[in-house]
This record gives structure tokens, C-alpha cells and sequence, in this order.
């Protein structure tokens, strides 16, 4: 079989979520850089790729994907290495709930309205960042309900989940107020602590 092949970008949230599931599966696979803020513009070729022009994308043997959720889902499925989904229907089920929830009602507020806004923005919307910490709250606090005793989101079993709030927690935190967020939320502080030590979160940081 051709080794897969991913296209995007190593700054993006939704790429590193597809290369964490690749990493923890153990898949040696290949990354095609994409970068779809380049002042040339997305390349033309892509748009066969991802028909929206978004990152990732994904390619097995002719076979082709986009969407992280579908790209992660394929990865644990088609490849060997330990499962990154519950066997059972509740446990698939809380799995996708959060996924879902941090697609929703996660990304936009934490990655975007405080970090970004935060870290790049020569004058931050004080007002959006504000807004993006009190959603980010709520955020946190539906994950922490949702949250099953044991190391990982659902439990003993690093799922999905994990490696989707990952990288979304992981540039939240790089400002002092998402730090100071998280930290009121013991348990997810204490998650956080252990997904942030795993091989793939480590191999999938961007240089620089």
C-alpha cells in the first residue's frame, strides 16, 4: 500500500488533530504542505483535494478524504495500532458529542477570539477575546462534566476526543488568560498535563 498522504499545514489546528491520529497509530505517512493564507493564494490543484479549499486533506491509495473528523475516523479504522475509538455504542456516542461540541462551540472561541486575537493582532478586539473567555468557560465546563474518571477524556482509553481537544486546548493555552482558564478546572487541567506529555502532541508541535 502508498504511504498517505496528508495536505495542510503544520500552524493548523484540524491538521495536527489528523497527524496526532496518524502518529498514535503508529503511520508512517507524508505531509504536503498547504498553506491556505499564503498572499498567492490556495493553490489551484488543491480544490481537487478540498472542493472548499480547507485543510486537511487526505489521500490512501487513490482513496480521498477531507474533513478531520472523517480523516481520523478512516486512520483508526484502516490502519493497525491500538484502537482510538470505544467499542461500545455509549462510549462512541460521548466520543462524538464532544468532538461535536468542541467543532461547535470550542474552535472559534478559543483558537480564534483569544489566541489569535490575542498573540497576532497588533491591537486585539479586547471585546472579542472577553466574549471568546466567557464561551471558552462554558466550554470547559461541559468538557469536565462530560468527563469520564481515569487519565483520558473518556476514561482509560485515549480516544478521538483527546486528540481533538488537544491541539484546540493547546493554542488556547498559549495566552496567560487561557492558562488562567484552564486552571480553574482541576480535572481538565490534569488531563491537559497528561496529553500534553504524549510522543504525538510532542512530534506535532510546529517548529519555530
Amino acid at each position: 500500500m502508498a504511504k498517505p498522504v496528508l495536505y495542510g499545514a503544520d500552524y493548523s489546528v484540524y491538521v495536527r488533530i489528523a497527524r496526532m491520529a496518524l502518529e498514535e497509530k503508529g503511520v508512517d505517512y507524508e505531509l504536503v504542505p498547504v498553506d491556505v493564507f499564503a498572499a498567492e493564494g490556495i493553490p489551484g490543484w488543491y480544490f481537487e483535494h478540498h472542493p472548499f479549499g480547507r485543510i486537511p486533506a487526505f489521500e490512501h491509495d487513490g482513496f480521498r478524504l477531507f474533513e478531520a473528523s472523517a480523516i481520523t475516523r478512516y486512520v483508526d479504522e484502516a490502519f493497525d495500532g491500538p484502537p482510538l475509538q470505544p467499542n461500545d455504542p455509549r462510549g462512541r456516542a460521548r466520543m462524538n458529542q464532544i468532538i461535536g461540541m468542541l467543532d461547535a462551540y470550542g474552535y472559534r472561541a478559543m483558537v480564534w477570539d483569544v489566541a489569535v486575537e490575542r498573540l497576532e493582532k497588533a491591537s486585539p478586539d479586547e471585546a472579542l477575546i472577553v466574549s471568546g473567555l466567557r464561551q471558552a468557560g462554558t466550554v470547559l465546563q461541559v468538557l469536565s462534566s462530560l468527563r469520564s474518571p481515569g487519565p483520558w477524556l473518556l476514561g482509560n482509553q485515549l480516544t478521538l476526543a483527546d486528540l481533538h481537544a488537544a491541539p484546540i486546548i493547546g493554542y488556547f493555552v498559549k495566552v496567560a488568560e487561557g492558562r488562567k482558564l484552564l486552571a480553574r478546572f482541576a480535572d481538565i487541567q490534569d488531563w491537559w498535563d497528561c496529553i500534553a506529555k504524549q510522543t504525538s502532541f510532542a512530534r506535532t508541535e510546529k517548529a519555530g
